[in-house]
């Protein structure tokens, strides 16, 4: 079955950097868009980054020029190297896929989850 498992996540001071990996299972990740989103606590999920089929890239305005999505098709896994990081990127990192070679911008319209990877940005 489809399958999504983050790992990477942690405390990092202000101005530091985490790699989260999307690595995926019963499908071929090269064939579909992956995303990653974001939930602070009382907050709702956003969409942070997004990698379609075709290596073109979305990014949130919050995180252009810091963050970076990126593809190993070979490893089946989808890379978010995260620099210059901020309190306010404190948060549940999440990647999904639509199972579609586009992003899409409704969540809803992303069916396959992985559980999250707690980010913590804190001195």
């Amino acid at each position: 079955q489809v399958q999504l498992v983050e790992s990477g996540g942690g405390l990092v001071q202000p101005g530091g950097s985490l790699r989260l990996s999307c690595a995926a299972s019963g499908f071929t990740l090269a064939y579909y868009a992956i995303g990653w989103f974001r939930q602070a606590p009382g907050k709702g999920r956003e969409r942070v980054s997004c990698i379609p089929t075709d290596g073109s890239t979305y990014y949130a305005d919050s995180v252009k020029g810091r963050f970076t999505i990126s593809r190993d098709n070979a490893k089946n896994t989808v890379y978010l190297q995260m620099n210059n990081l901020k309190p306010e990127d404190t948060a549940v990192y999440y990647c999904a896929t639509p199972l579609r070679m586009q992003c899409v911008e409704w969540i809803a319209e992303y069916d396959y989850w992985g559980q999250g990877t707690q980010v913590t940005v804190s001195s």
